[in-house]
């Protein structure tokens, strides 16, 4: 089959692999139909996860078809629809048992970091039971690819940990395809105030068709300065989507007092904490990588039509354009890209 192989830092290519086989009686085999690339794709590339080594497929987002299910499997069969999601989960250990997915102690998020991923034409996917979705009849693909990873963790782990409640005023710094998702989701509980800061102006009018009441380029203007300005005493709760120290730095410089800095960025280095000024200001800083323990509520939301994350795409590729893809969702700036979508159907 073919494949994205990480070859090191900055090193990909599109390559000629063997197909997958069950290894576990838990395994499941899936036929990828749609698959994406992620922001932490591009944080790998860059040598931000070092766990990820050379020769892994990458890739932790896609829908397919089951293949082939390994004895113990009873809630899949050959020829199911299915959403694959970006953590495994056992369903039995501790983690599981709270559904703390993420830190399961069979998986977690293993699939492109651990395990070879989804950016193939076929994956195994382990403990199936527990980590894929049924793909509800007449459903779009394209808009559930996004629930295998960027929907669940804007919302849980940007707007359930940063405690987002109805007349907040909520900024979310980067507007990269995380960040949106945190817009789209913060909505459920009616902030007052929306405000997305991004360095890419056509980033920051997409945010506003999808519910920003207020956009802030940083890289024209002092973004810290701005938001202070909107506010009478800091932002309840900031959402850092972006992973780097400078976007950090703006979260910790704004934040009021009592209010919640959510960090979802994927870190590769350290940021300098300004905890001399924070120590004092009763803040709550979270951290977290998403447990998907939401996806069964926002697919009923996307169902409904009251989520559209299909307008997150911006670009689609048929599955022997896979390195383009990458070219763009890598210039996004300049391609005036978002959410790329490769189709192996």
């Amino acid at each position: 089959m073919q494949a994205i192989v990480y070859g090191g830092p900055g090193v990909k290519s599109l390559e000629t692999v063997a197909t997958p086989k069950i290894q576990q009686p838990t395994d499941a085999i899936i036929k990828i139909v749609k698959t994406t690339i992620c922001g932490t794709d591009l944080h790998i590339l860059k040598g931000d996860v070092p766990a990820v080594t050379k020769g892994r497929i990458l890739g932790h987002e896609g829908v397919g078809i089951v293949e082939e299910v390994g004895s113990a499997v009873t809630r899949f069969k050959k020829g199911d629809r299915v959403l694959i999601s970006c953590v495994s989960a056992c369903g039995k250990c501790g983690y599981c048992k709270k559904q703390l997915y993420a830190h399961c102690e069979d998986g977690g998020w293993i699939l492109g970091h651990l395990i070879d991923g989804t950016q193939a034409e076929y994956v195994r996917t382990p403990h199936a039971d527990n980590s894929l979705y049924h793909v509800p009849e007449g459903a779009d693909e394209e808009a559930l690819v996004m629930l295998s990873d960027i929907l669940p963790t804007g919302f849980e782990i940007g707007v359930l940990y940063g405690a987002v409640k109805p007349g907040d005023t909520v900024a979310i710094i980067g507007a990269g395809p995380i960040g949106m998702a945190a817009l789209l989701t913060a909505q459920f509980f009616s902030p007052a105030r929306l405000i997305m800061v991004d360095v890419d102006e056509s980033r920051l009018a997409m945010a506003k068709t999808f519910g920003a009441t207020d956009v802030i380029n940083s890289a024209t203007g002092d973004a810290v300065a701005e938001l202070l300005a909107m506010t009478k005493d800091g932002i309840d709760v900031v959402i850092e989507a972006v992973g780097i120290a400078a976007t950090f730095d703006i979260c910790q410089r704004v934040v009021r007092p009592a209010g919640h800095i959510a960090n979802v960025g994927v870190h590769g280095t350290s940021v300098d904490l300004q905890l001399q000024d924070l120590w004092i200001k009763n803040i709550t800083l979270t951290t977290g990588l998403v447990n998907t323990n939401t996806t069964d509520m926002l697919m009923k939301n996307v169902q409904s039509g009251k989520l559209k994350p299909a307008e997150l795409i911006t670009h689609r590729f048929a599955f022997a354009e896979f390195m383009r893809a990458y070219e763009v969702f890598g210039n996004a700036s300049k391609e005036k890209a978002l959410k790329v979508m490769i189709d192996n159907s």
